[in-house]
This record gives C-alpha cells, structure tokens and sequence, in this order.
C-alpha cells in the first residue's frame, strides 16, 4: 500500500510539473510573439540566435530553427547531464515551438519602447523561470555552460553571459542597428531578473552562524523571544582547540536586524556569520511558518 501511495504521488508531482512546464512555454512564446519579435528585440541563447535567423529568413521559420538548434544540446545533456533532463528539455522546446507557430499572427503588443522591455521582458522571465523551476529548460547555451565549468571551471553563469555578449554584439553589427541590440540586452536583464524570482521565490532568508561564548543562553533567548528554531553545532577552535557550540539560524530578512541586535546585546562578544540562502526545501512537517513561532507567544521553560 505504502508503495503504491508513493508511486501514485510521484505521478501528481510529474503531472504538475509539465503542467507549469506548458504554462511556462506559453508564456515565453507570447513575449516572443508579442512583444519581441515584432519591436526587433531578442533574446539571449539559443531563442536569440533562432530570432536572428528568423529576421533574416523570415518568422515562418523560427519554430523549425529554435528545434533544429537545441538538437546538439539535447544530445550533450544526454551525454553529460542526466537522461531524465533530456525528457523535460525536449518537452518545453517543441511546446514552445508550437506555440510559437500558433500565435504567428498575435497581434503586436504597441506601446513605448520601455513598456514593451519591461513586460516582455517580464513575461518572458516568468515563462522561462517556470520551465527551469519544474525541471525544464530552453536555452542549449545553459547546457553548454554547464559541461564547461565541470571541465574547465569557469561559472555557469560566466559562460552563458560571455555567450549573450557576443550573441547581442553580432546582432548589432549584422542589422546595423545597435539601439535595438541595447534594447534586447535590458529586456534579457528583466528577463533574466523575474526568471529569478521565479526560480528562487520572494522569500528572502539569510542562514546565520553565531559563535559565542554563551550559547546556551543566547539559544534560549533566540527561541524564546523571536519563535526562532535552531540547530547547535559542534566545534573546535582553531587558534586555543577549546570545544565550542555554534548556533546555526534560519532567519528572514525582516526579522535579521532584531536577531543581530539580540545576539549583541546578550553577548557583545558575539561573531556572526550571514550568508544569502537561494533556497530552503522543507518536508511537509516543516514548514518555515511552523518552524517559526509566533512572537506574542512564550515558550514555557522546561
């Protein structure tokens, strides 16, 4: 039984990911459409070297280009990533094919040159944020990256911007048009920013390691006042080899300045370590809104 229910919620959770994987492609090919293409815009990656071709060669050919151009990087992810990933990969790119093909003759979004970045721009992040979210991607140039920095150690993030560079630099010399190409590189900053929201959440938390020579009492005083839970760690340090305790928070970034006031003032001796978090995963019994009490509440004292 047990194993049936597990089976049974993984087909959910595969479901709603392909789900959100259309969604996500409908999205993006409505800001191609929409608002990209026709205002002479483009994107990074592949999207914007098929979108190169196709003011070239004509919009009829874009869906054709934008498949025959992630072929090679469906091919490497195979090799290199992870079969499953090839599946969801080769999903979103014939789905944003055919939504490409379908909305061909999509009115044009009309408006002011910074509306039409900011809103393609946007939509264009959300769609693309989607995919990658649920285990998806659009761009080949990512896979690229990827196989680059586990051979040669650059970041995936370094490849891929030296990729857009060039990519934003040959369509400005190709179409003599350097506004436009300026234009297209702000739209894949809004792009690339809303993909990123996405991805990663509004949430913004912070994880804090707090070294004190009173951690008992500052563990008290973190849960009792703020609702805070904790983790305590053991360590030694490196300098005199005492034994110590380290209090690792989750904390957000509202809530940070209290929780650094609080520590100071127990202990003005304190060190804290504050690190940005991408992204916490909780199971179903650890949600970060039980995890964390209310305020107004005391925890009585055992």
């Amino acid at each position: 039984m047990a194993h049936a229910t597990a089976k049974k919620r993984s087909a959910k959770q595969i479901t709603i990911a392909y789900f959100w994987i259309i969604i996500g492609s409908f999205l993006a090919a409505v800001s191609v459409r929409m608002f990209l293409y026709p205002n002479n815009l483009i994107d990074g990656g592949i999207i914007g070297l098929s979108l190169i071709y196709a003011r070239l060669a004509g919009d009829t050919y874009l869906p054709f280009v934008l498949v025959a151009l992630n072929i090679p990087f469906l091919w490497l992810s195979y090799k290199h990533i992870r079969k499953t990933f090839v599946i969801s990969m080769g999903i979103a790119v014939v789905l944003f094919a055919v939504f490409l093909a379908v909305l061909e003759l999509a009115p044009p979004f009309k408006g002011e040159m910074l509306e039409i970045i900011v809103i393609g721009g946007a939509i264009l992040g959300i769609g693309v944020g989607l995919i990658i979210r649920n285990g998806g991607c659009l761009d080949g140039t990512e896979i690229l990256a990827i196989i680059i920095n586990r051979k040669k150690g650059f970041t995936v993030g370094q490849v891929v911007l030296v990729i857009n560079v060039f990519i934003f630099a040959a369509y400005g010399l190709i179409f003599r048009d350097w506004h436009s190409a300026f234009g297209s590189l702000m739209t894949y900053i809004v792009a690339f920013k809303m993909m990123d929201l996405v991805i990663m959440g509004l949430d913004e938390l912070k994880s804090v390691l707090i070294i004190s020579s009173k951690p008992k009492e500052l563990a008290e005083v973190i849960m009792h006042e703020m609702g805070l839970g904790l983790t305590v760690m053991y360590g030694r340090g490196g300098y005199t080899g005492d034994a110590r305790e380290i209090l690792f928070v989750i904390v957000e970034r509202l809530d940070l300045a209290t929780l650094k006031e609080l520590v100071l003032r127990e202990d003005s001796g304190a060190f804290m370590a504050i690190e940005n978090l991408h992204e916490v995963v909780y199971g179903k019994a650890a949600k970060l809104a039980a995890y964390k009490k209310s305020r107004h509440k005391t925890i009585p004292k055992k």
